[in-house]
């Protein structure tokens, strides 16, 4: 492989805003059909569910889940919130971005309204008064009552939605890639932007009591990625953004089969200059004088002389303007003494802090000489500028004693630059071994990708190489097989199903079969099955289901529903987590007993047992 072919440019994709989108008419006849929201920590995709071809069959809407609020202009301006694609790019706006959600639980439902109104706009939803449609909604694995009940509550107080139905992503993407061969229970292995889920799935319905959460996902990779290259590169600590490592991440990034070995081949030469991807990042490629021609560097020394002598020009004149101002000040004391006016003339020479008239006429007659000098400085520079002389130094400037310390900061000022203008000798017989090696300048700005595109992804499986003391996926699933009894077991391993974004790496599949190889008795068998579209199946199967199940009664939570039994009332379906309802701890009974005649308190008052 060439080595050109190994340097990839970063794309630095800026969002597009999402347009606002008319809805057709078979969206709302006969009746109002679903609206489908995968509402997930990464990214929120939306769409319309309906078996009328005339309605697309995918989402509509796909925005990160942010939101940024500005501070309001100074002109009077009121705070602007932008959600989503209208950001444009998240990372001018990092410090202001927020999310709803804590991990993968919606907690802020003020953000989250604003991720929700922005869907109803941009989808052609009137939002106001109340929104018509049924709503299917994706939440986490074993999401808190809370959590359900907060959203509720703004479903249908906030927006008076008729219906909705909660459901869980990964068990969405499992019932979409069911196979008339597959069977209804396996091991759902779903990792996301922050976390990681094994879910255990027998006869169609989720066991609840035996799912298992690691807390790592893309967005601690992509952390842990950045903190590597920033340490490797800390001449670049800028440039090496989250939106960047994202993108490393999801293009160069792969899970090794065995994570040991394939470090002991990147110890290789001949394999780390096979296998290394360059990343550029973006440069100017303006170099200093290194490069110029004989002539652009005497074209950037006139063009120096030209801005240098203009600046003492303007000195110059500023200079005689204030000269002029004190010569006419001492003028006009001058006048007060030929006219008599004395008492007023040895007040001026007082303010002047001046002795005699003596003196007065010393100071003008320097002050005089001074401003005649400078005058013929002004001529005689716009002279030179005029004919362009540009190959004499520029003339030190005569110390006028009044103007002493002007004339100071105009030699000081061409000292500084006398550098630049000395002359530059002809040096034709150089030979030409004497050139000095070209900086290459897009080199310096490469990240040179080694053991770092197996690193950043490997701590799904190996927590600790960040430093957390969790299980990884391996020990996980294993913890969760043997959970079961044998015979569940494997009915489970014949179909492990992985879906969620952060399943989409090269070599994951191949690496659960080894590490099940590993864990399985000898010459069992098992099967490992990838998702279509491990980012969209969740809402595609969301999709089908509201098909399926929209004019029935299961899953759905009427408004009927939400007002006698709560917020955190869930219907369940072969996608949904499990309701638990809260029990809340029964309180004793009075008894008789325990309403004992006060007569016996006086008795038994110096008794603390007994008070007790």
């Amino acid at each position: 492989m060439a080595a050109a072919s190994r340097v990839f440019a970063f794309r630095d994709a800026r969002w597009a805003p999402d347009p606002v989108l008319e809805p057709g008419a078979a969206v709302r006849t006969p009746q109002p059909v679903p609206l489908v929201i995968d509402n997930g920590s990464f990214q929120t995709r939306a769409g319309w569910a309906s078996a009328d071809p005339a309605v697309p069959a995918e989402p509509l809407l796909r925005f990160r889940s942010l939101a940024a609020r500005s501070r309001g202009a100074r002109g009077g301006a009121g705070a602007e919130t932008q959600v989503g694609n209208d950001l444009g790019s998240p990372e001018p706006l990092r410090w202001l971005l927020r999310s709803p959600f804590d991990r993968n639980v919606p907690v802020q439902l003020e953000l989250q309204e604003l991720l929700l109104d922005h869907v109803f706009q941009r989808l052609g939803v009137s939002s106001q008064g109340c929104v018509d449609h049924p709503i299917v909604l994706t939440e986490a694995v074993c999401n808190p009552l809370y959590s359900r009940q907060m959203m509720s509550e703004l479903l249908f107080e906030c927006y008076q939605v008729p219906k909705v139905s909660y459901g869980v992503d990964s068990l969405y993407s499992f019932y979409h890639n069911r196979r008339q061969n597959w069977p209804c229970s396996g091991l759902v292995i779903s990792s996301g932007y922050q976390c990681t889920h094994i879910l255990p799935v027998l006869e169609g319905r989720l066991d609840a009591k035996n799912c298992k959460r690691i807390n790592l996902g893309g967005c601690q990779a992509a952390v842990y990625l950045q903190r590597l290259l920033q340490l490797k590169y800390p001449g670049h600590f800028a440039a090496i953004t989250l939106s960047r490592m994202e993108e490393i991440l999801h293009e160069h990034s792969y899970i090794a089969e065995d994570y040991i070995e394939e470090l002991q081949k990147w110890r290789s030469p001949e394999y780390y200059e096979n296998n290394m991807h360059k990343m550029q990042l973006p440069f100017s490629n303006k170099l200093l004088g290194s490069t110029l021609t004989s002539e652009e560097k005497q074209e950037r020394r006139q063009q120096q002389l030209r801005r240098l002598q203009e600046l003492n020009a303007r000195r110059r004149e500023e200079k005689l303007q204030l000269d002029q101002e004190r010569l006419d000040r001492l003028l006009y004391v001058q006048e007060l003494l030929e006219d008599g006016q004395m008492d007023q003339f040895h007040k001026a020479l007082v303010e002047l802090n001046m002795d005699s008239a003596e003196e007065l006429q010393s100071y003008i007659n320097k002050l005089s000489l001074s401003i005649e000098q400078t005058k013929q400085k002004i001529l005689q520079a716009e002279v030179n500028i005029e004919v362009d002389v540009v190959d004499s130094k520029p003339e030190t400037p005569d110390l006028d004693p009044l103007g002493s310390e002007q004339s100071l900061e105009d030699v000081e000022s061409i000292n500084e630059f006398e550098p630049l203008f000395a002359e530059e000798q002809p040096e034709v017989e150089k030979p030409v071994a004497a050139v000095q090696p070209v900086f290459n300048l897009a080199e310096y700005h490469q990240l040179f990708l080694g053991t770092e595109r197996i690193r950043a992804p490997e701590i799904v499986f190996q927590p600790s190489l960040i430093g957390e003391d969790q299980a990884g996926i391996a020990e996980t699933m294993q913890y969760v097989l043997e959970r079961y009894p044998k015979e569940q077991q494997a009915i489970l391993v014949q179909n492990v199903f992985l879906t969620g974004g952060n399943t989409m790496y090269p070599g994951l599949k191949a690496r659960v079969q080894k590490e099940l190889l590993e864990m399985r008795p000898f010459q069992s068998s098992f099967q490992v099955h990838l998702a279509s579209s491990p980012v969209l199946d969740a809402w595609y199967g969301a999709r089908d289901w509201a098909v399926e199940y929209m004019n029935r009664e299961e899953g759905w939570i009427t408004r009927k529903d939400y007002e006698e039994k709560g917020g955190e009332y869930l219907k369940e379906h072969c996608a949904s987590n499990v309701y638990v309802p809260i029990r809340l701890p029964k309180q004793a009974p009075r008894t008789t007993e325990a309403l004992a005649p006060s007569r016996g308190l006086a008795s038994s008052a110096g008794n603390p047992c007994d008070q007790a």
